[in-house]
């Protein structure tokens, strides 16, 4: 099941059209009058609406009436009343897919496809970073988004670390609880994981063509079910779900909100306004001033860290020496 932002305008108008009315029922000729549409046209849309988790009730004589809306992330509920210039007015939702990023990636050539969306209900191979496997039942919230930088190459790894504080703006604003920053780009919860981010950039003559952020949320998910799956994963330090942190927020609304938030710090890294996004980033995090032990590429360090560099990398002292890491795993000591 496929769904973008600009096909489906028929359902789109009847579904609207409920939505604006939903204290009153709606005769199906009511809806065919206005709308402009058969009364089949009217029956098959309402039946795609229920089956896309709407609840529509049916009465005989009366009509139909919305009574609640769908917790899909389907396009037209993301791109209804979005606050954003160009980030997520396009959108697209698949029912299943092996990852939203591979299909971006898949995308992110054609210049029309700037600032989409690609949303999946679930992931059959989503990945995090490092080739690792990123397990996204349907609950949580799994999207790529396609983006044309116009920032330089270097502040290609400080992406991640931005684009995480806007997702921490974003859910402490939806959720009124405020998640801790693990360098370079989880989100944690009771220093659980309950997010983390994945870029993939394309260069052209030391030029960024495209760039493709992927995030996946542990909005509504089985924790034990998924910490059993990952329990025996190098340096897993478990799994929080948001849902459990507070009832009655639909996904859409913390994807509005993250995608606001990360148009506004996309501009300022377009800008060269790094300086402000580090400072924020620092509040929140949960790694500077804390013992780590990171596993490179060219062996293990040890060390305090001690601050982030303008180019996103962790700066570790120890015995003296400042060592400068740019990618890594790294675990929180206890001392």
């Amino acid at each position: 099941m496929i769904y973008n932002s600009f096909d489906n305008p028929g359902l789109v108008k009847v579904l609207t059209f409920l939505q604006t009315h939903n204290t009153e029922y709606l005769s199906g000729q009511d809806l065919s009058d206005v709308l402009r549409i058969s009364r089949v046209a009217v029956w098959k849309h309402i039946k795609k609406i229920q089956e896309l988790g709407y609840i529509v009730e049916s009465k005989q004589k009366l009509g139909y009436k919305l009574i609640s809306n769908s917790e899909l992330l389907l396009p037209w509920e993301i791109t209804s009343n979005l606050k954003t210039k160009s980030i997520g007015q396009q959108a697209y939702y698949f029912d299943s897919i092996d990852s939203t990023q591979n299909q971006a990636l898949k995308m992110a050539d054609d210049p029309s496809n700037v600032g989409a969306i690609i949303v999946a209900a679930k992931q059959t191979g989503g990945r995090g970073r490092s080739g690792r496997k990123w397990v996204s039942p349907k609950g949580g919230i799994w999207i790529s988004i396609i983006l044309q930088p116009k920032f330089d190459i270097s502040i290609t790894t400080l992406f991640p670390i931005a684009s995480s504080l806007a997702l921490a703006v974003a859910i402490e604003k939806i959720f009124s609880i405020k998640p801790e920053l693990k360098w370079p780009n989880d989100l944690t919860i009771k220093g659980k994981k309950v997010a983390g981010m994945l870029v993939d950039v394309s260069l052209e003559s030391n030029k960024i063509e495209n760039l493709v952020l992927g995030v996946g949320i542990n909005f509504d998910i089985n924790v034990k079910q998924i910490e059993k799956l990952l329990k025996v994963t190098p340096n897993f330090y478990g799994v929080a779900s948001l849902k459990n942190e507070k009832q009655g927020i639909k996904p859409v609304q913390l994807v509005q909100s993250f995608l606001l938030e990360l148009e506004k710090i996309y501009k300022m890294l377009n800008a060269k306004q790094t300086k402000e996004i580090i400072s924020q980033w620092t509040i929140r995090s949960s790694t500077i001033g804390k013992n780590v032990e990171l596993d490179t590429t060219e062996g293990k360090i040890k060390g305090k860290a001690i601050k982030i560099d303008d180019d996103g990398a962790l700066i570790i002292s120890d015995k003296g020496k400042t060592h400068k890491v740019i990618a890594g795993d790294i675990v929180h000591l206890s001392k």
